[in-house]
């Protein structure tokens, strides 16, 4: 069957080459590139990638990289709350969530979230400074008012948070009220992220998830009213039912409601993790060079209404400090996405939360009865994670200099880490001038190596040559959703 995407396999039967607008050096991308380089791959939101965790790391090993961590009790902090509660599943989400109408469940899970706040925050003994705050989920509106501030001051109480960073959240617009709104502006946030994903009633209707253009139109003036400084829109493209003509559509009505920023996610189509997606008809879903397509004319009609291109899959307005880190090549990027104000460590609170600290991952529990009884215990709720090593450090640079900001000087590689970066990087070497470099996606420009804006579309496929622990494990099963 044209088009069929199963267990991780699709097909493009259509020949010739695909048109690819922008500014992405006058060429196409052609189908036989697309069966090149459409494979399992991850989308480096951390390197190591979640893959590599493991149970041997725990509660303790998490404790002594906490420890360490308040060793700089003047460094910024990232802060990352997480708040899994929906009250129904769409059916493209792999989030991890927790599906219920019974309120007060999450009022027990407050209970538990405060203390978990107050466990890490004597662990590290002073270290109060947050520059980025984020609470994500599932859907952070769903708890009411008065428990977004019993949350808020429970953080406020343990953490200095600074008002000029990123305070941030992920709403839904089906279910955020403006008294929410209200609240959440009062509290001190600063930025929104709402989920759109696609406007059209059938692709809604494919992925269980209705939501009126009015309504979300209706919940970004308010936010404006209030004073938010930033608006983000999350689309995705690749979902079932998505026409060139319908999701262009979509496009053009979020350009109109004239967003800060926008992320165009490629749908991660994991049947095989999420079971959930089992639900969807593999045969409703768009082919790899049909989803490619949805991308670059989507992204044509950004760039047209004036949006700068951030990363892989980001756009923003010109004025947008996300816009102004990308053109000064200073972008980061964490579990929580692109962002302009880093920080060394990244705390993860809450069921399934992954942080980031004194050079570990650590994941909690994804089950709330797991999480409940560790904290009630007094320990600290880690179910795995991973210790980096150098050569961890060093690819984890290569990867997110790539990933965040398209270049990479390799002679700063050389100054940070103390490497030849060709005898180090030999192999790669090889395998990109084979590859990203012989297809016009990355050029040499002696001591730097620049993705092209052709190449943005494959930054992922570049990244994984790099990838030391990819290379070294060739899963039978799939594992990552697919890079195109």
């Amino acid at each position: 069957m044209p088009g069929l995407i199963q267990h991780g396999v699709s097909s493009l039967s259509t020949p010739g080459t695909l048109p690819v607008p922008g500014d992405l050096d006058g060429q196409a991308v052609t189908l036989d590139l697309l069966r090149r380089y459409d494979r399992p791959g991850p989308r480096y939101t951390s390197y190591p990638t979640a893959v590599e965790f493991h149970e041997g790391f725990g509660a303790d090993a998490y404790a002594t990289h906490l420890a360490r961590a308040a060793a700089q009790p003047d460094a910024p902090l990232s802060l990352y709350v997480h708040l899994p509660f929906c009250e129904s599943r769409c059916a493209f989400c792999g989030c991890s969530v927790i599906v219920t109408k019974k309120r007060h469940v999450a009022e027990q899970y407050l209970g538990y979230l405060v203390r978990e706040i107050g466990m890490v925050a004597a662990a590290l003994r002073g270290r109060r400074r947050v520059v980025q705050y984020h609470w994500g989920g599932g859907t952070p509106s769903y708890l009411l008012p008065s428990q977004m501030r019993v949350l808020h001051e429970a953080v406020r109480e343990h953490f200095d948070l600074d008002l000029s960073g990123e305070l941030a959240l992920e709403v839904d617009p089906r279910v955020t009220s403006f008294e929410q709104l209200e609240t959440l502006r009062a509290l001190g946030f600063n930025r929104l992220s709402l989920g759109v994903q696609d406007f059209d009633p059938g692709v809604q209707e494919a992925v269980n998830r209705i939501q009126g253009v009015e309504a979300t139109r209706a919940l970004v003036e308010r936010a404006r009213d209030l004073g938010f400084g930033s608006i983000n829109v999350d689309l995705i493209y690749g979902l079932p039912r998505q026409e060139l003509d319908s999701f262009a559509r979509t496009v053009d009505t979020v350009i109109g409601l004239r967003p800060d920023r926008v992320a165009a996610y490629s749908f991660a189509h994991v049947p095989w993790i999420r079971a959930h997606q089992k639900l969807l008809k593999v045969e409703e879903l768009p082919s790899a060079d049909r989803k490619l397509q949805l991308f670059v004319d989507a992204r044509a009609r950004f760039l047209a209404a004036g949006y700068v291109p951030i990363g892989m899959d980001h756009f923003a307005l010109p004025g947008d400090e996300l816009a102004h880190a990308a053109a000064a090549g200073r972008l980061h990027r964490n579990f929580m996405g692109y962002t302009t104000r880093p920080a060394a460590d990244m705390i993860g609170l809450g069921v399934s939360a992954i942080g980031d600290v004194a050079g570990a991952f650590a994941q909690n529990t994804k089950k709330l009865s797991a999480y409940y009884a560790a904290i009630t215990e007094g320990r600290f709720p880690v179910e795995r994670g991973y210790a980096l090593d150098e050569d961890d450090h060093l690819r984890r640079h290569v990867v997110t200099q790539l990933m965040c900001n398209l270049h990479l000087d390799t002679r700063e590689v050389e100054r940070r880490f103390g490497v030849d970066f060709d005898g180090y990087f030999a192999r790669e070497r090889g395998e990109l001038a084979e590859g990203p470099m012989a297809h016009g996606f990355l050029v040499d420009e002696g001591g730097r190596l620049r993705v092209t804006p052709r190449g943005r579309l494959f930054v992922r496929n570049i990244c994984m040559i790099f990838d030391r622990h990819l290379r070294e494990k060739r899963a039978a099963t799939p594992v990552f959703s697919r890079t195109v």
